[in-house]
C-alpha cells in the first residue's frame, strides 16, 4: 500500500494530525502501538482539558473520546498494536517497516508525522542514590495504577518534583486515601501550572517544599524511607540539612523527555532546549517530508496546544510535495528557555505563524522581533513563567520578511523592571 500521509502515535497529536490530512483528501494511515488509540489521555480522569479547543472543562478521557469519535468517521486506516521498526528513504517518499498482529509489513508513504509523545525521567536519571527497592514509580505509572487498574500504589508517599503530573497525583492519591507527606522541588520555584499547585496542593493543605530534593532512597524488598536535603543556589546538597522521612513509595514528576528516537534514525536535527527535532513554520524537520507535533516536537503544558499543533502538522503533511527550502533561522536570546519553529521556509507561506515560547524565568517580558536589525514587532507580558507555555500568530509578510534577501529574524526578551 502506499499512503499520503503516515501517522506514527494515536495519542490526541497523532488522532488531530490524522483528521486534519484525511480532510486535505490525503490517504492516511495511523499507527498505535498500545491497544486504543488515545494516548496518555486514557488514564487522565481529571478536568481542565479542552477549555481553548472546546470552550469547556473535559477530562482526559473525554476529551480523547470526542477525538477518536471524530477519527472513526474519516477513511484513516488505524493499526494498533503495531511497531515501526525501521524506516527508510524510499525515491521522494519513505518505507516503513512494522510488525503487528498480522505479522511483519513494509508500507510506503509520501509524508510522515512523528506524533510520538513523551516519555518520563527515572530515578536513575535524576542520580538518586542508594538501593533498588519496590516502591519508586514515576507519576504516570502511579497515575496508570489508580486510574487503569484500580490499584494503590501507596499508603504514605513522597513526590519529588513539582510538574503538573506530580501536582495532579498529590491530589489523586490523597483523595484515595493516602497520605501525601509532602512534594519536594529541587528548584527554588515551583515547576507546575499555578492553577495545579492552588488546586492540587493548597485546597489539600499538601506542603510543598522548594529548594530541596531527595538524595537517597533506603529499603531492601519495598521503599521503607528517603531522605531529602535542602540545596544551595547550584542544586547541591547542603550537608547538615538531611532529614529521614519514612514511607512506602516515592512518586517521581521531575521532567518528560520527548520520544525522538525514530526522529534520530531519519537524521532529523535535534533542538537541544527542547530535546526534539528542529522545524520550520510548517512543522517539517531538516529531513524531508517528516513532520513533528505535540509533546513530540517539544513538552506542551496544554492538551489544547497538542492539538493545535497536530492539526496543523497533519494539513502541511498532507501538502507536501518535494520543494527546495530557503530556511531563515529564528535567533531567540538567552531569556527564552525555547520558541517553535526554529525555522521559517521563505519558499512557504509566512503569512500565518503560529510561535510557541517559554521564557527562562519568572519576569515581567516585552517580547519584539527584529528583522535585520530592525524592531517591527512587540508585545508586553506581565507574567511569565517557564511552566506556562505561550503562544503567538504572526504575519511575517506583513512584518516585512523578504523572500528574496536574506534577513536576520531575532527574537528578544527584555525583562521588564
Amino acid at each position: 500500500m502506499r499512503y499520503d500521509v503516515t501517522v506514527i502515535g494515536g495519542g490526541p497529536a497523532g488522532m488531530a494530525a490524522a483528521i486534519a490530512a484525511e480532510k486535505k483528501g490525503a490517504k492516511t494511515l495511523l499507527i498505535e502501538r498500545e491497544a486504543r488509540i488515545g494516548g496518555i489521555l486514557k488514564q487522565c480522569v481529571h478536568d481542565g482539558f479542552g477549555l481553548i479547543e472546546f470552550g469547556e472543562k473535559l477530562t482526559g478521557t473525554e476529551y480523547a473520546e470526542r477525538f477518536a469519535d471524530q477519527l472513526q468517521k474519516t477513511t484513516t486506516e488505524i493499526r494498533t498494536l503495531t511497531f515501526v521498526t525501521k524506516i527508510e528513504k524510499a525515491g521522494d517518499g519513505y518505507k516503513l517497516y512494522l510488525v503487528g498482529r498480522d505479522g511483519i509489513s513494509e508500507e510506503e508513504t509520501a509524508s510522515i508525522v512523528l506524533a510520538t509523545g513523551c516519555r518520563e525521567r527515572t530515578a536513575r536519571q535524576v542520580f538518586i542514590q542508594g538501593t533498588r527497592p519496590a516502591g519508586i514509580f514515576t507519576a504516570g505509572t502511579a497515575q496508570n495504577f489508580v486510574n487503569l487498574q484500580g490499584k494503590m500504589p501507596t499508603k504514605r508517599c513522597v513526590i519529588l518534583g513539582s510538574g503538573d503530573i506530580g501536582l495532579i497525583m498529590a491530589r489523586r492519591l490523597t483523595l484515595e486515601g493516602a497520605e501525601v507527606e509532602g512534594v519536594y522541588e529541587v528548584k527554588s520555584t515551583p515547576s507546575g501550572l499555578t492553577r495545579n499547585l492552588h488546586q492540587c496542593l493548597k485546597d489539600f493543605n499538601i506542603p510543598l517544599h522548594l529548594s530541596t530534593t531527595v538524595t537517597r532512597v533506603f529499603g531492601e524488598d519495598r521503599l521503607s524511607a528517603v531522605e531529602v536535603a535542602e540545596v544551595d543556589d547550584k542544586m547541591r546538597p547542603i550537608a547538615g540539612t538531611e532529614r529521614i522521612i519514612e514511607c512506602d513509595a516515592l512518586i517521581l514528576s521531575v521532567g518528560l523527555i520527548p520520544e525522538n528516537e525514530l526522529a534520530e534514525t531519519l537524521a532529523a536535527a535535534l533542538d537541544k532546549k527542547t530535546k526534539g527535532p528542529l522545524v520550520d513554520q510548517t512543522f517539517m524537520t531538516t529531513a524531508e517530508g517528516i513532520f513533528s507535533a505535540g509533546n513530540a516536537l517539544h513538552v506542551n503544558d496544554l492538551v489544547d496546544y497538542v492539538t493545535e499543533s497536530a492539526r496543523l502538522a497533519g494539513g502541511f503533511a498532507a501538502e507536501y510535495r518535494p520543494s527546495e527550502r530557503k530556511l531563515v533561522e529564528i535567533k531567540a536570546d538567552k531569556n527564552f528557555l525555547y520558541v517553535v519553529p526554529q525555522y521559517i521556509d521563505l519558499n512557504k507561506d509566512i503569512t500565518k505563524t503560529v510561535v510557541y515560547f517559554r521564557s527562562a524565568s519568572d519576569m515581567s517580558g516585552r517580547f519584539s522581533i527584529e528583522l535585520g536589525g530592525q524592531e517591527v514587532f512587540s508585545k508586553k507580558y506581565r507574567a511569565l513563567r517557564p511552566p506556562e507555555m505561550e503562544r503567538l500568530e504572526l504575519d511575517f509578510e506583513k512584518l516585512g520578511l523578504k523572500r528574496d534577501e536574506p534577513q536576520n529574524v531575532e527574537f528578544k526578551l527584555e525583562v521588564i523592571k
